[in-house]
């Protein structure tokens, strides 16, 4: 669910650009294969966001990237520009350097994180809708709440989503850091506005870098509206910098699609020793014994049943089969 969402139906909603930021280099992967590479279900973490983009039918879309840029640009393929930050001067600079390939376009833009890959299409569309509500903000920032605030950036904003300011925590006050809501990175901003923003932004800060953020900033101390809704799904926009993290988001998505297809009619005997792949689908009445594991493309049809410890993978069952190990 997203709050804090006032936006105005349009007949015709202005054309859609999407960047998506993964110039990062992923030390913390200890990998030869990008970050943003490395599989969520059998299927690279960048590709579960752009499914979700692709529902938005966006225009133009732009991926940010240093090193690996040439693995991303194989997988994505040529409906996705590739621009190249080469070095990496903060997020700010990241976004900058998507401008030659948005050149001439006139619409909205969201900027999206290719390693914060489930972002909801829901959630998408309300920052883009609130671009659009009556009060016209010239950035929406996408807030959270987390259990732990860590060092997230902060939004400080009024209780009408109106922001005040945006701080990164590195150089925010122990008053500011007491503040909740956090900085989740994604944005949505009108192409009219974006590169003219990012044009005044400085690097006077604790990393010396160019933080896009600070868009925010130079805003609303020209007098300019800016606002922030909120996600109550904290895990909807996190980040994955590890392989410890790549695993919880792993579990995340087997314990949610697991519960799914329970809800759908399947019978899990120990749902948590069954493992789906992203495309994995199953009809009603089938049954599942544990230690389980599907790989992609597999379609189950009604009234199967597939006993334990089978490892299936580019298989199509139909109904009433049953199958062993």
């Amino acid at each position: 669910m997203v709050q804090n969402s006032s936006a105005v139906p349009h007949l015709a909603p202005p054309p859609l650009a999407v960047v998506v930021l993964a110039a990062g280099k992923g030390t913390r992967m200890k990998s030869e294969v990008h970050k943003v590479l490395h599989p969520i279900a059998g299927r690279p973490m960048i590709e579960h966001l752009m499914d979700s983009v692709a529902a938005l039918s966006p225009e133009r879309q732009v991926v940010v990237a240093g090193h690996g840029r040439e693995q991303l640009a194989k997988a994505l393929g040529e409906s996705t520009a590739i621009a190249v930050q080469e070095p990496q001067l903060g997020t700010g600079h990241a976004v900058q350097r998507a401008q030659d390939a948005l050149k001439g376009f006139e619409g909205d833009v969201l900027i999206l994180y290719g390693d914060v890959p489930f972002v909801r299409t829901e959630t998408m569309r309300a920052m883009i809708g609130r671009l659009h509500a009556e009060d016209a903000p010239v950035v929406v920032v996408l807030g959270f709440e987390p259990a732990d605030p860590l060092q997230y950036g902060r939004v400080l904003a009024h209780d009408d989503g109106r922001i005040a300011m945006m701080v990164e925590y590195k150089d925010a006050t122990e008053e500011q850091r007491s503040c909740r809501l956090c900085n989740s990175g994604l944005m949505a901003v009108r192409s009219a506005d974006l590169f003219d923003l990012l044009s005044r932004v400085n690097n006077d800060n604790a990393q010396s870098e160019y933080y896009l953020v600070d868009i925010v900033n130079v805003a609303t101390l020209e007098g300019r509206t800016c606002a922030v809704i909120t996600t109550d799904d904290a895990d909807e926009v996190g980040g994955i910098n590890s392989r410890g993290e790549l695993a919880e988001a792993e579990a995340r998505w087997q314990k949610k699609r697991r519960e799914q297809a329970m809800v759908d009619g399947a019978t899990l005997i120990a749902p948590e020793t069954v493992f789906f792949a992203w495309d994995t689908r199953l009809g009603r009445d089938v049954t599942v014994e544990p230690n389980v594991v599907f790989g992609p493309g597999v379609t189950v049809a009604d009234d199967v049943t597939i006993h334990a410890f089978s490892h299936l993978e580019g298989a199509t069952l139909e109904s009433g089969v049953e199958i062993g190990p």
